[in-house]
């Protein structure tokens, strides 16, 4: 059940008898009329736009269409009042029943309300995290894990058939400075005493890797040149670090269903694959490309360079893919990356970066629209910095890691289901400022508490009910007569429910996961406003003393409530709490 569509489509209905009776000409586009909460709940329950935007094309006032279509509206036995405001707004009232019956439908499609088929037959791709296999994961990948699998599990909910993909960083410089640095490592198991260079790996995490080296190969490498054991150190160090990367993501609750290896690329012909297809669309040439803008460096010369004509597709300059020496620039194989993913048949790619990848959005944009022909969209989400407080003061650096906090740092304070929220209570493209010691209040400032301690307060109603002997499974309270609840402190309640598969897919169109946490903070505002309005006032308590049927129509609602609130922190990948301790 989706009100809101519902009412969109009584609303299109009755645009459509005024076209047939002629107080509408034919042919107009509907397309932007929308049926949506008004921006002042004082004005009413829902809001049209229909006779604004119709208007202009239908040569009438929008108020004369806006009167024509409230009296049309007002006939129908939901609408409780339909107004007029303005210049044509339409707003509208729905009887008391609309909204009970909402409760009754969360109730009856349990798992399934909210749901949408919005992606149904499409695939995406989501790739996130993609951190280089260098170290553990630091907080900045942690924001990065959280929003992709949250933004993976919200694609999955609206219908998509989802792949959430890991690119590992595996063919650049910087594995070669991973292998030197547990070289090291290694020659220190050895018991001989290492100096770590600028620009090498200083952190303890790779001191069991360089004694599993040790237990591996023995003193086979020791005093021998780089050329005998660069490559195989490099591999076994790869090895090693994506085994951490996994466990770190595990412990946030993170899985992948694809590793996809930046080495696979090279030597394979999907590089040179994916630069003759752009090639045989004449976007590839030779060229000299203009000076930077702003101050000039020292060491630029203009040179002949071969580059991707990535302007024919919305970039601002063409791009290098081959350096002077005859070997591919960092941008080659990441075409050939996406270039993959668009042979293995997907309609949407997603990608989810750091925001030190600002730079790289419109060229990756550019390849993948030269690459599909403008058929596979790609949207690329920047999460912006983490900074992490502790009584009030900067969260130090990680001894393990060198010179970061890790996610395991994280996740050892708080939890994974406190660290997955807060993650989302701002959007990816926001700052964000993670206070170890306000994530762990008991506060409604605090945004995690204040939705599980909602979850926590209908179950101990629901336990309270079934110690008195009140029947409270889904199917019987589904049955109940929802008939009394008419407070507005109730219907408030039934009102932000009715709200949820709205929700959903405008979160889900937008790629926008952090709605459903905002989302869920309302709707547990609404729930404890009408218990705390029950401390107060006895008629609105949950259970009703001596009144079985009452109380079943009370926690009827109440029970929507963690309906709507499972779901949403299951998008989120939280654990609805049974009980606050």
């Amino acid at each position: 059940m989706n009100l809101f569509t519902d009412m969109r489509d009584l609303v299109l209905e009755t645009l459509a008898a005024m076209q047939a009776g002629g107080q509408l000409p034919a042919g107009l586009d509907m397309a932007s009329v929308t049926v949506e909460p008004p921006r002042d709940a004082a004005h009413g329950d829902m809001a049209t736009n229909a006779a604004m935007v119709l208007a202009k094309p239908a040569g009438l006032k929008p108020r004369e269409i806006a009167d024509a279509l409230a009296a049309r509206l007002a006939e129908d036995g939901r609408v409780e009042s339909a107004e007029v405001a303005g210049p044509g707004f339409l707003n509208l009232r729905l009887v008391p029943a609309v909204w009970q019956r909402v409760a009754r439908a969360a109730l009856t499609e349990g798992t399934g309300y909210g749901r949408s088929t919005l992606g149904a037959g499409k695939r995406v791709n989501v790739e996130y995290v993609s951190a280089n296999p260098t170290g553990p994961l630091h907080v900045g990948h942690t924001r990065g894990a959280v929003f992709g699998d949250a933004l993976a599990r919200l694609l999955d909910y609206v219908g998509y058939e989802v792949t959430r993909e890991y690119y590992i960083n595996d063919g650049g410089a910087q594995v070669d400075v991973l292998a030197r640095s547990v070289y090291l490592r290694y020659l220190e198991a050895h018991g001989q005493a290492v100096a770590f260079a600028d620009g090498t790996y200083p952190g303890d995490y790779l001191i069991e890797v360089g004694e599993a080296l040790k237990v591996q190969v023995g003193d086979a490498y020791v005093g021998q040149p780089e050329e005998v054991w660069l490559e195989p150190i490099r591999d076994f160090a790869t090895d090693k670090m994506m085994a951490l990367i996994r466990e770190d993501l595990a412990a946030l609750g993170v899985e992948m269903d694809v590793f996809y290896s930046e080495k696979s690329l090279y030597g394979t012909g999907l590089i040179e694959a994916a630069i003759e297809d752009l090639r045989s669309k004449g976007l590839i040439y030779r060229g000299v490309l203009e000076p930077p803008k702003g101050k000039m460096p020292e060491d630029w010369e203009p040179r002949e360079q071969t580059l991707f004509k990535s302007t024919e597709h919305g970039d601002d300059v063409d791009r290098p893919i081959m350096k002077s020496d005859g070997g591919w620039t960092y941008f080659a194989p990441d075409i050939a990356y996406h270039y993959d993913k668009i042979s293995r048949g997907f309609d949407l790619l997603i990608d989810v970066f750091g925001a030190d990848h600002g730079g790289y959005v419109k060229r990756m944009k550019a390849a993948v629209s030269a690459l599909s022909n403008g058929r596979v969209p790609v949207d690329i989400k920047l999460c912006q910095l983490v900074k992490l407080y502790k009584n009030g003061e900067p969260f130090k650096m990680s001894k393990r890691a060198g010179t970061f906090v890790t996610l395991r740092d994280v996740v050892d304070q708080v939890g994974a289901d406190v660290t997955r929220f807060v993650m989302l209570t701002r959007k990816n493209d926001a700052p964000l400022d993670f206070d170890f010691d306000k994530v762990l209040e008991q506060s409604k400032d605090n945004p995690v508490f204040y939705v599980q301690y909602a979850n926590a307060r209908v179950n101990s109603v629901l336990r309270k009910a079934a110690e008195a002997g009140i029947a409270v499974e889904d199917a019987t309270l589904a049955q109940a007569d929802l008939s009394g609840l008419t407070h507005e402190a109730e219907l408030a309640v039934a009102r932000k429910i009715a709200e949820w598969p709205r929700l959903v897919e405008i979160a889900g169109r937008s790629n926008e996961p952090h709605r459903v946490a905002f989302y869920l903070y309302d709707l547990a505002s609404d729930l404890h406003a009408l218990w705390n309005r029950g401390n107060d006032d006895a008629s609105l308590r949950f259970i009703q003393e001596g009144d079985v049927a009452t109380s079943q129509a009370k926690i009827a609602l109440a029970r929507a409530v963690t309906v709507v609130i499972s779901a949403g922190l299951g998008i989120l990948g939280v654990t609805p709490a049974e009980e606050m301790r």
